[in-house]
């Protein structure tokens, strides 16, 4: 099973991005477990409090589970991105999606970066999705193994680079399709 690591917060534009990139994956591959993960600063908070007891948490569970994925929830307390590393490490993470937010490079020096963190400390790839306006959306995917094309709506795609098929389909739902 390939577990992936979501640390959510409050934040939904984050959130629903990290749900999307998680959910493209979905799409290509089977036996997907998430870790839903919200770390609280204080310890009163955390104790048996789940991260879909969130609004953000309750959309993100429900996106996830009605794309196929299993869910498993934990809060933890203490500093996000030692807790976000430690879960990964505890739960055996293939890949941590992170939702970052737009800082300047002073703004992350001072107020630190709990991403840049992660992406420093963690032993399991860490994928960092913004927010969801600025997510780049895949145009075409190959049906037979998955390759993903991003090209213009109206570019004709007649193979695929990857596995030679002719298998290639718009990419839909809620995303931009492409029109022919």
């Amino acid at each position: 099973m390939y577990r992936i690591l979501m640390p959510i917060d409050d934040d939904e534009q984050r959130v629903e991005a990290q749900a999307e990139v998680v959910s493209e994956l979905l799409e290509v591959a089977d036996g997907i477990e998430v870790v839903l993960l919200h770390v609280f600063d204080d310890e009163d908070r955390a104790d048996g409090t789940a991260p879909s007891q969130l609004a953000t948490g309750r959309k993100a569970r429900n996106r996830l589970t009605e794309a196929g994925a299993a869910v498993v929830e934990r809060s933890e307390a203490g500093n996000p991105a030692e807790e976000i590393v430690r879960a990964a490490r505890a739960t055996g993470a293939n890949q941590i999606v992170l939702g970052g937010r737009k800082r300047s490079s002073l703004g992350a020096v001072v107020f630190g970066s709990v991403s840049q963190a992660v992406v420093r400390e963690a032993t399991a790839p860490a994928t960092v999705a913004g927010s969801v306006e600025n997510l780049e959306r895949p145009s075409h995917r190959c049906a037979d193994c998955g390759e993903v094309y991003y090209a213009t709506p109206n570019t004709e795609i007649s193979s695929c680079r990857r596995c030679g098929g002719v298998n290639l389909k718009p990419v839909t739902g809620n995303r931009t399709e492409p029109t022919a």
